[in-house]
């Protein structure tokens, strides 16, 4: 299995998943932090792949999503965005309403 088709595994098993740096007990960037606060003030239950630790798909995922950054928040194997999209989406109440459509109790 290659990378990208790891990704889309990754994906299609994860129905929230975060790519991120570092894990949502210890954060290794602010970004990643603000992301992982985000989903956890809505109690959402999601997966999580630290990319400091997966140096392929670190490299491989920005040409997969189109997204040059991390973290990437995943939601049934959509891009929702990064650290600034998802906090937006937090406070706008959007995040919640996607978060509910894939049948977590959020």
């Amino acid at each position: 299995m290659n990378t990208e088709e790891k990704i889309r595994k990754q994906l299609a098993e994860n129905p929230v998943l975060l790519y991120m740096k570092g894990t949502p007990e210890e954060p290794k960037c602010g970004f990643s932090r603000n992301a992982v606060n985000a989903l956890s003030e809505l109690g959402a239950t999601y997966s999580y792949i630290n990319v400091l630790e997966a140096p392929f798909i670190r490299e491989k995922l920005p040409s997969v999503s189109d997204w040059p950054t991390f973290p990437q928040l995943f939601i049934k194997g959509e891009l929702v965005g990064g650290s600034d999209v998802v906090c937006d989406m937090a406070a706008d109440g959007s995040l919640k309403q996607m978060l509910d459509q894939v049948g977590e109790p959020v």
